[in-house]
């Protein structure tokens, strides 16, 4: 499926999604977090402990939806976080979010594509959350994604197997192209890439890879 289509279905679903961050505690919100939101919020907790320290160090987020992961960070001290999405309404919905969160001066979002960005420096992490299920070309985006990390970067690869595996595909099927990895296909993708080593765990619908560059 065309990237455009991709951009077209998360700009149409950016206000949804952001509220899954913001949802209320009810009975069956916290049923529908339990039941198919777990894995969100466990790499949520794991991206955003793994950049600790984060005092005065960067970071970039790929495919940053409404900047949740960045808007954090800079409240805890970063120095700097670039948040980078192919759908306007995301980019439109992380600048209003950090905006009222009072960090909107350390962070800076941008409507790119991050496989056709040219960038001109590094960051000390990256934080690739929700990204690699669409794309085609996962070892490209691996490789570039290390190459402009000096410390850690995060990635989530949802799992190919299991009933919430089979549900999403359902509901994907017409919305766009979706990517889902075994446990072999992750080890195989990061046994070539320029890191220091690299950690996989399974969490939830997810695994949670962890790649050390120092």
């Amino acid at each position: 499926m065309p990237k455009r289509e991709i951009s077209a279905f998360f700009h149409s679903y950016a206000h949804d999604f952001n509220a899954i961050y913001g949802t209320k505690d009810t009975l069956a919100n916290n049923l529908v977090n339990r039941l198919f939101r777990k894995s969100m919020r466990l790499r949520y907790i794991r991206s955003i402990e793994g950049c600790c320290p984060i005092e005065g160090r960067t970071v970039i987020d790929v495919g940053c939806g409404p900047g949740q992961y960045g808007i954090v960070l800079a409240g805890m001290g970063a120095g700097g976080v670039l948040g980078m999405d192919f759908a306007e309404n995301m980019i439109g919905l992380a600048g209003r979010n950090a905006q009222a969160a009072g960090v909107a001066d350390r962070c800076r979002f941008v409507l790119a594509d991050f496989l056709d960005y040219r960038f001109d420096g590094s960051y000390d992490y990256a934080i690739v959350m929700g990204f690699m299920d669409y794309i085609e070309d996962p070892g490209r985006c691996i490789e570039k994604v290390l190459s402009i990390t000096k410390r850690k970067a995060f990635f989530s690869f949802p799992a190919s197997s299991g009933l919430l595996a089979m549900q999403r595909r359902i509901r994907y099927r017409k919305r766009c192209d979706l990517f889902m990895y075994g446990r072999k296909d992750i080890d195989l993708l990061f046994s070539s890439v320029p890191c220091r080593r690299f950690e996989i765990e399974k969490i939830s619908r997810d695994y949670f890879v962890t790649a050390f560059m120092e």
